[in-house]
């Protein structure tokens, strides 16, 4: 049984930095995709996706400001949040799919089957 469990938000300033864990059990990621989410409201959206083979993808929104990666030896996935502005004020959630090697940074949160419980992060001054 695949489990995902987030840690690491809290508050932080406009401008600063903060970095989110995933600790990924029983997922096999040579066969995996998996992404960071967040959601504001109803609305969830991705912000990045790390493919099976390492590649990965990213919202235009947060493009060149966070980055995505996969500790295998510490079996934990990361959301580095580099220069944060309030509107990434948000729950961040991490997902999974172990069906599907390749998925777009556009693929829609209902297509993936597994889930964590999120971690909230506040920006503000």
């Amino acid at each position: 049984q695949v489990q995902l469990v987030e840690s690491g938000g809290g508050s932080v300033q406009p401008g600063g930095s903060l970095r989110l864990s995933c600790a990924v059990s029983g997922l096999t990621y040579s066969r995996s995709c998996m992404a960071w989410f967040r959601q504001v409201g109803s609305e969830r959206e991705a912000v990045a996706v790390f493919q099976s083979d390492g590649d990965t993808a990213y919202a235009d929104s947060v493009k060149g400001r966070f980055f995505i990666s996969l500790d295998k030896a510490e079996n934990t996935l990361y959301l580095e949040m580099n220069s944060v502005q309030p509107e990434d004020t948000a729950m961040y959630y991490c997902a999974a799919d172990d069906h599907y090697r390749y998925c777009s940074v556009h693929r829609r949160y209902g297509a993936y089957p597994i889930w964590g419980q999120g971690t909230r992060v506040a920006v503000s001054a």
